[in-house]
């Protein structure tokens, strides 16, 4: 039987998304955020869009990218507004954005409408920043979420992700697999929600995660366990 890839944690560190979601997230946080992302080797941080600008600007050359959310938490906003969100992100030094799934036109059978739904931010982002789509797994069947990740792809997304830290449940190592599986190699898998140790991310990327979001990120590359999404 073959032994699945052991990650170091240098190699989790730059799969990571440093992320800060919280409603009372304060600047000084923020500002704690980047410092740990750039010491550490982090992807990037992931911050609400307010915090956008001022991520951008301490973390400039830096090698760290800026994420931020896109129709979040309930992924229940307009393409329109999604868009629009998602050009000001960018405006602001976003590289990478993270929108919610409409999950009730999922759920109601919209295959068209959710594709749709994507394409208009896949659409609005035109190249200039990573498109991320959060399924929120723990509110879907298997069968849903294996639609949600074919849609996505067929929409020009660039990754499917698990969660928002703000719904029911998180990443799973059967769902990564899952999503894995249907979307193929080509596209990037993000677990996030309840990931807070090193074996916990380490195990996320062997079921076939490209990336992490966690709060706890420096927790889990210093071999701890932390709190948090």
């Amino acid at each position: 039987m073959t032994q699945p890839k052991s990650y170091s944690a240098a190699e989790v560190a730059a799969a990571i998304d440093h992320t800060a979601l919280k409603a009372e997230t304060t600047r000084t946080e923020i500002v704690k955020l980047c410092e740990e992302a750039k010491q550490h080797r982090f992807a990037t941080v992931c911050v609400n869009p307010g915090w956008v600008k001022l991520a951008a600007g301490l973390l400039a050359a830096s090698g760290v990218g800026v994420t931020t959310v896109v129709g979040f938490p309930l992924g229940a906003t307009t393409t329109a507004a999604k868009a629009a969100e998602t050009k000001d992100a960018i405006a602001n030094g976003a590289t990478e954005v993270d929108m919610v799934l409409n999950i009730g036109l999922l759920k109601s059978g919209d295959d068209e409408g959710v594709k749709k739904d994507v394409e208009g931010v896949v659409q609005a982002s035109n190249g200039q920043a990573v498109v991320k789509v959060i399924l929120e797994t723990g509110l879907l069947t298997d069968e849903e979420k294996v639609r949600a990740c074919l849609l996505c792809k067929e929409a020009g997304a660039d990754f499917v992700k698990t969660s928002t830290g703000f719904g029911k449940g998180g990443a799973t190592a059967e769902d990564i697999a899952l999503m894995r599986q249907t979307v193929g190699p080509e596209m990037g898998v993000k677990a996030s929600g309840g990931v807070r140790d090193l074996v916990t991310a380490q195990l996320m990327l062997a079921s076939g995660a490209t990336r992490i979001g966690a709060s706890a990120s420096v927790a889990i590359v210093s071999g701890g366990t932390g709190e948090g999404y």
